[in-house]
C-alpha cells in the first residue's frame, strides 16, 4: 500500500514539474530552416512567471513567461548560413541543433501538393537518388481538423534533411521548388508541408474571414457538434462495410471451392475484354460490383528468378492481384497509379496466369486508357494490353461516398495552419482548385479572402504568394464549349490582381486521364520562376503571356499580352491553335490565329463582326500552342464575359 502510495506522490509531482518545464512548439526543433532578414519568433509555453533565457549566435536573450505561462523571444536581422545551435535555459535546458538561416515557404493545397516523390520514384528515380542536400528541409505538418479553436501548436512533426531516403515523403513540388531556390540562391530552404489531398479552398479559411461566405460559416459551425461528427461518421462506416461485406458474401469468385483466381480454373466460358477499356462499354453495362478478370501470358526462361514489377496503369475502383494464385498487391480507391512487385519465384516458364479483382463502387468500372499495362524486369518488358477474359462476380447498387469530414470549411486552417502563424516565413506555394471546379464562380472570392486572411494573420505584410492554375484534364472537346475547369482557370487568374501574386501556368503538362499528372518538376520549376521575379526581384521571364487587351478591326481582334518575354511563337506548329472567337449572337467557333507585332490577331470567314475570342477555354484544350519564346505557356483567357 506505501508503494502505491509513494508512486502516486511521484507521478502527481513527475506531472507537475514536467509542466513547469519550457515546452516548445514542433517547429522550433532540430534541423529547423529560421527565415533570414526579418525579426524571428522563437517562443513556448513555461510556468507563470518562469525566467526564460534564449543563446543564440553569441547573444542571450531573457524575458519573462506571462501569467498564462507563455513567452517569446525576437532574433533579428539573422543572416543566411549554419548549422548553428540554440540553448534555452529555464528551470530546464533544451538545446536545439543542426539550425539553419534561409528562406522558409509553407507548401499547402490539396493532393497534386501534397503527393510525395516517392509516389513518382520511377520518373524521378535520378533526382531521388542524388537529392542529398542538408540545406533543403521539409517539415511535415500533420494532417488534422477542428471546427472549435485554432490551434495553438501541432500534434507532431519534425524537420527532415533532403536525401534518398527522406525525399521519398516530401512533397514532389516543394522539393523542385526548393532545389530550384537552392541551386539559383545557394541559401537553406526550409519547406514547411501543409496540404491535404480533396480539400477545398474554403477549409483552408480562418473563422473571421469565412463569415464573408455564410453558407461555408453556418457548415462550419454546425460541425463543431463532435455528436454531430459521430452521428455521421458511424453511419457511414456502417453503411460502407455493409455493402463491401455484402458484396464479398455473394462474390461467386470467391463461393465456389476453387475461387477464381485460381492458376487452373477453366475460364474457357468467359467473356472477353480489351484492356484497357471499361465493362460498361461491354455486354455487361454499367453495373457496379465486382468483376474478375484473367490472362494468361507466356514468360521466357530470361526473366524467371529476376526481380520484377506489374504495372496497371490506373484501375476504377480498386483492385486485388493475383499471379499464378499469390497475392501481388492491393489499392483500395481509383487514384493511384498500380505498380506491384512481383516477388521472386512466383513467375515461372512458360504459362503463368494474372487475375484482377476489380471492386467498383459507382463509376464506370474498368482500366483507364492511355496507361501502361505490362510487366517489366531489368531488361524485358511484357505488354499485358489486349484481350482478357472477364466475369461478374456480384452486381450491387452504388454506394455513395463518405461524407469527407476533415474538408469542411474552415478545419484545416485552425488545425493546419493557425499553429504555423508565429514561424516567420518567406512566402507560400500553393496547388489546389480541382475540388472547387463544380463550384468555379466563388472561386476568386474565396481564393482572395484566403490569401488576405494568411496574410492579415501571419502579419507580414503581403508576402509572396505563388499559385498553380489548373493543368488540361479529362477528355478533350473537339468544339468550343464552356467549362467549368476554364472557368475556375479563369478565377485563379484574376486573382494576380492581388498584389505579389505569382501564377504557374500548367495548361500544357497535365493528363487528360489523369487528375494527377506525373509531371511536378516543371510545376515546381514554374514557381520557383515566379519566386525570382515576385519574392527575390530578380529582372527574369517568369511567366508564360497573359492577356491585356483587345480591339476589333473590321472582321478580326487583335489580342495584346503582357509576359511576352521575348516574343510569341506558336510552340511545335507553324499555326496557332484552339482559339475561338465568336459574334453578337455568342456562338463560338474555331478561328484562325497568327503573330503579327508580338499580338495575336484572330479571325474566322464565318464570324464576320466578331465581339469576343477565347483561348485554350476547355477543360483540356489538346493542342493549346501560344507560348513565349522563353518556353512558358500562354494563360488560357476569354474576352467576354458572357
Amino acid at each position: 500500500m506505501k508503494k502505491l502510495i509513494y508512486s502516486i506522490i511521484f507521478l502527481i509531482f513527475f506531472s507537475i514539474t514536467s509542466f513547469c518545464q519550457v515546452k516548445l512548439p514542433k517547429l522550433i526543433s532540430d534541423g529547423m530552416v529560421l527565415q533570414r532578414d526579418t525579426q524571428v519568433n522563437i517562443w513556448g509555453w513555461a510556468n507563470a512567471n518562469e525566467n526564460i533565457s534564449v543563446s543564440f549566435l553569441g547573444s542571450t536573450y531573457n524575458t519573462i513567461a506571462d501569467d498564462k505561462g507563455n513567452w517569446k523571444i525576437v532574433l533579428s536581422d539573422l543572416k543566411a548560413g549554419g548549422p548553428y545551435q540554440m540553448q534555452i535555459n529555464a528551470s530546464n535546458s533544451i538545446t536545439i541543433h543542426n539550425i539553419m538561416i534561409g528562406d522558409v515557404w509553407v507548401c499547402s493545397g490539396q493532393s497534386n501538393m501534397e503527393h510525395s516523390l516517392g509516389s513518382f520514384d520511377w520518373v524521378y528515380e535520378k533526382e531521388i537518388t542524388n537529392s542529398t542536400n542538408k540545406y533543403i528541409r521539409e517539415f511535415h505538418v500533420p494532417q488534422e481538423y477542428d471546427f472549435n479553436d485554432p490551434h495553438i501548436d501541432l500534434q507532431s512533426g519534425s524537420w527532415k534533411i533532403a536525401n534518398p531516403e527522406n525525399v521519398f515523403d516530401f512533397s514532389a513540388v516543394a522539393y523542385f521548388f526548393g532545389k530550384e531556390i537552392y541551386d539559383k540562391y545557394k541559401v537553406p530552404v526550409g519547406l514547411i508541408n501543409s496540404s491535404l489531398g480533396g480539400s477545398p479552398v474554403e477549409s483552408w479559411i480562418s473563422e473571421d474571414a469565412l463569415k464573408k461566405f455564410p453558407a461555408y460559416y453556418n457548415e462550419a459551425r454546425l460541425f463543431r457538434d463532435s455528436s454531430l461528427i459521430k452521428v455521421i461518421e458511424t453511419s457511414d462506416s456502417k453503411r460502407i462495410n455493409a455493402w463491401y461485406n455484402l458484396s464479398s458474401k455473394i462474390d461467386k469468385g470467391y463461393k465456389n471451392q476453387d475461387t477464381w483466381r485460381d492458376p487452373l480454373l477453366d475460364d474457357s466460358d468467359w467473356l472477353t475484354m480489351k484492356i484497357p477499356g471499361y465493362w460498361a462499354d461491354t455486354k455487361v453495362g454499367h453495373v457496379n460490383g465486382v468483376v474478375w478478370f484473367r490472362k494468361k501470358i507466356n514468360i521466357p526462361a530470361s526473366v524467371v528468378g529476376e526481380e520484377a514489377k506489374i504495372i496497371l496503369g490506373r484501375i476504377v475502383d480498386a483492385d486485388s492481384v493475383f499471379i499464378n494464385g499469390k497475392f501481388i498487391g492491393r489499392t483500395t480507391y481509383l487514384y493511384p497509379g498500380r505498380r506491384y512487385d512481383i516477388p521472386a519465384g512466383v513467375l515461372k516458364e512458360g504459362e503463368n496466369t494474372i487475375v484482377i479483382r476489380v471492386v467498383n463502387t459507382s463509376d464506370r468500372g474498368g482500366f483507364v486508357f492511355d496507361k501502361p499495362y505490362e510487366i517489366q524486369t531489368e531488361n524485358d518488358t511484357i505488354d499485358l494490353k489486349g484481350e482478357w477474359r472477364f466475369k461478374v462476380g456480384d452486381i450491387m447498387p452504388s454506394l455513395a461516398s463518405q461524407t469527407f469530414i476533415r474538408w469542411k470549411p474552415m478545419g484545416l486552417y485552425n488545425a493546419m495552419i493557425a499553429p504555423l502563424l508565429n514561424y516567420k516565413i518567406k512566402g507560400v506555394i500553393w496547388y489546389q482548385g480541382e475540388s472547387n471546379a463544380e463550384r468555379p464562380f466563388e472561386y476568386y472570392n474565396l481564393f482572395c479572402a484566403m490569401i488576405n486572411d494568411w496574410r492579415k494573420n501571419w502579419n507580414e505584410g503581403n508576402f509572396p504568394f505563388l499559385f498553380v492554375q489548373l493543368p488540361n484534364f479529362m477528355n478533350a472537346n473537339n468544339k468550343p464549349s464552356d467549362s467549368n475547369w476554364a472557368l475556375l482557370r479563369e478565377a485563379q487568374l484574376k486573382t494576380l490582381s492581388l498584389p505579389n501574386t505569382g501564377m504557374a501556368v500548367a495548361i500544357d503538362i497535365g493528363e487528360w486521364n489523369d487528375i494527377h499528372p506525373v509531371d511536378k518538376k516543371d510545376v515546381g520549376n514554374r514557381l520557383a520562376l515566379a519566386a525570382e521575379k515576385i519574392a527575390y526581384g530578380d529582372n527574369v521571364v517568369y511567366s508564360g503571356p497573359i492577356y491585356k487587351s483587345m480591339t476589333v478591326d473590321g472582321n478580326k481582334i487583335i489580342i495584346s499580352f503582357t509576359n511576352s518575354g521575348s516574343g510569341l511563337f506558336a510552340k511545335g506548329s507553324d499555326e496557332l491553335k484552339y482559339f475561338s472567337i465568336c459574334g453578337k449572337d455568342k456562338i463560338f467557333v474555331w478561328a484562325n490565329a497568327k503573330i503579327e507585332n508580338n499580338k495575336i490577331i484572330v479571325w474566322s470567314d464565318k464570324v464576320q463582326n466578331p465581339v469576343a475570342v477565347r483561348y485554350a477555354w476547355a477543360d483540356n484544350p489538346e493542342g493549346a500552342n501560344l507560348f513565349n519564346k522563353e518556353g512558358l505557356p500562354a494563360s488560357p483567357f476569354r474576352t467576354d464575359t458572357f
